[in-house]
């Protein structure tokens, strides 16, 4: 049982043993666990009138949390003119081919020159939505993956696009060349993932015991290329490094992954992993209709294909 009044959120609990992080994102569907982390380690959380100040801490039928909302501070990121690649665009979203090397949000060591700054600039109006850091940005790509990424216009958009990726309705369809070919034409990989353990900048397979989150990729092989692949995924989950961590874990790593393979991008200057966000399907907030972005890849991934394909023939 939930209710919200004042930007004070009641919530009875209603199962037992659940981590208090994971138990509020998954009931708090508007809500990202990194921004639920944060409000507990912001003291705002309460479980049965005592401050919370750990998100492990297990609750139980019957406990009474509270959640205040702090109010909104003035957005501290200066807008830039920086170029965008806009495949569809209304009052309510938008969506961009988002190229290689450009962060979606600040960060440290990456304080300017990313998209946040860039949709300051080409939506005055987005302060405030999401988040304070990262208005209207609704899911994320990493770094040095293209393609297609939605942004929230107002938070009407930004609730209804969250829920739909909550519910799993929202489809978000990759291209990714492989090192060696999958044994099988198709699979799914449903591993949890969580913070590796030892690199704290890396992703892993972590059991969910140990705060693994559940991560769930559909791949099916799109061309075999001697001992290379061309696959295609789709997510059904949206965890950090999600595709990058699945499949290298079965033995065939993005190819130029710096961080879940060699790193090498056979002789052809890609910036990153060959890792591109394809199709973005999604439910348009107003109109309820069925928006499909297709994002063409980027002329690098283009001639690493070609290159592969040569070499075959």
């Amino acid at each position: 049982m939930m209710s919200v009044i004042n930007s004070v959120i009641d919530i009875q609990v209603t199962v037992n043993c659940e981590r208090l992080d994971r138990y509020l994102s998954e009931t708090l569907s508007d809500f990202s666990r990194s921004r639920i982390q944060q409000l507990i380690s912001d003291n705002c959380v309460q479980v049965n009138g005592k401050i919370c100040t750990s998100k492990k801490d297990k609750l139980k039928i019957g406990d009474r949390i509270i959640i205040t909302i702090p109010e909104s501070q003035p957005l501290q990121i200066t807008a830039q003119n920086i170029p965008l690649d806009i495949l569809y665009e209304d009052d309510q979203l938008l969506i961009l081919n988002k190229p290689a090397g450009l962060v979606v949000h600040p960060a440290p060591g990456h304080h300017d020159g990313t998209l946040v700054n860039a949709l300051l600039s080409h939506c005055p109006n987005l302060p405030g939505i999401g988040g304070i850091q990262r208005p209207g940005i609704v899911h994320r790509l990493d770094k040095d993956t293209t393609g297609a990424i939605a942004i929230a216009k107002t938070d009407l958009a930004y609730q209804h696009l969250q829920a739909q990726l909550q519910a799993k309705t929202a489809r978000r369809e990759y291209l990714g060349l492989v090192y060696g070919v999958p044994k099988t034409n198709s699979g799914t990989i449903d591993l949890p993932i969580g913070r590796h353990p030892q690199d704290r900048k890396k992703m892993a397979i972590v059991p969910l015991e140990s705060g693994g989150r559940s991560a769930v990729t559909h791949w099916r092989i799109e061309e075999r290329l001697g001992n290379y692949t061309l696959m295609y995924f789709r997510l059904e989950t949206g965890r950090t490094h999600q595709i990058r961590v699945h499949i290298s874990k079965i033995g065939h790593p993005i190819i130029g992954d710096p961080v879940y393979g060699s790193g090498r991008s056979l002789g052809v200057n890609i910036p990153g992993q060959a890792l591109h966000a394809w199709k973005l399907r999604l439910q348009h907030p107003i109109s309820q209709e069925w928006i499909e972005a297709i994002a063409p890849p980027p002329p690098s991934f283009q001639t690493l294909l070609e290159v592969l394909r040569r070499r075959v023939n």
